[in-house]
């Protein structure tokens, strides 16, 4: 009897070994597992964060870019022109883009930047279509409010 008690806490001290191996390994899976949902969500943040940044560079690229076409339509502004002019159909399409690059930087950009962007795209918009009195620059005209979109736009990406 006394050898048959003795087999028995052994066979319990042994389950209890398996049981307690079986917990803590149980433990040290769970939080690998959580530790390695938390490192992908982490490495899906700065995916998706790189992402938005790089459509974001591009949106001031492209606004850049059609920015500085409606500036050379406003430096080679004739005086007179009409609907059927190589300047105005060009200039037209121009604005046309300038006008929709501007308001893709107000979906993708807090303030300030929309609102310098469409700062300076009303200068332009007015230069282009209504010119400047003779003694101003178009240079001089525009410069304020493109530098303050361009800063609004450095400070935007970091």
């Amino acid at each position: 009897m006394i050898g048959m008690a003795g087999q028995i806490w052994v066979s319990l001290i042994s389950l209890g070994g398996v049981v307690l191996g079986g917990v803590l390994s149980f433990l040290v899976q769970h939080r690998t597992q959580l530790s390695a949902e938390r490192a992908e969500q982490q490495r899906q943040r700065i995916a998706l964060s790189e992402t938005r940044r790089a459509e974001r560079l591009a949106l001031l690229e492209r606004f850049i870019e059609v920015s500085a076409e409606a500036e050379r339509c406003a430096y080679t502004r004739p005086s007179e022109w009409d609907d059927t002019d190589d300047w105005y159909l060009t200039t037209r399409d121009v604005m046309a883009r300038l006008w929709v690059a501007d308001r893709l930087l107000r979906v993708q950009f807090a303030q300030p930047v929309p609102d310098a962007a469409h700062a300076h795209f009303l200068d332009l918009n007015r230069t282009v279509w209504h010119g400047l009195p003779d003694d101003e620059s178009v240079r001089d005209y525009l410069e304020g409010n493109r530098s303050r979109f361009l800063d609004a736009a450095r400070d935007a990406l970091g």
